[in-house]
């Protein structure tokens, strides 16, 4: 199951959150920084799924930014990085190439995006 969605360039900025499960805000602020830190510390040889506190981290770096989800122990790493990369090619698709602008300027139709993307993920994980 997936805990969070994050959209992050490589000064640590979040450019896009969402969470599944109710985080309050001064935590999500902590959580957030904490996780930047680790996924923007590694180097690009290292494995793109950290185990982080209760749950895991899968992310992946496109030009300036970084996609970051956070699953749970029995989530499939490897669905969820490939599921990541078909996102970012449908954003390329919609946006002719997306950029951290992009995300920035076009907030809800990014939402929207990953809604719809999570949706069909849950959908997947539920045929095993």
């Amino acid at each position: 199951m997936i805990k969070f969605f994050l959209m992050v360039n490589k000064q640590g900025q979040t450019r896009l959150s969402r969470y599944y499960e109710h985080v309050e805000i001064n935590k999500r602020t902590m959580l957030e920084a904490e996780i930047i830190k680790n996924c923007l510390s590694r180097s690009k040889d290292q494995c793109s799924f950290i185990e982080y506190k209760d749950f895991k981290l899968v992310y992946r770096q496109y030009a300036a930014l970084f996609v970051v989800v956070g699953i749970n122990e029995t989530e499939n790493e490897m669905a969820v990085y490939e599921l990541i990369h078909n996102f970012v090619e449908v954003l390329d698709k919609y946006f002719s190439r997306v950029s951290e602008l992009d995300v920035s300027f076009s907030v809800s139709e990014i939402h929207l995006s990953v809604s719809f993307w999570c949706t069909f993920q849950f959908m997947l994980s539920s045929w095993h």
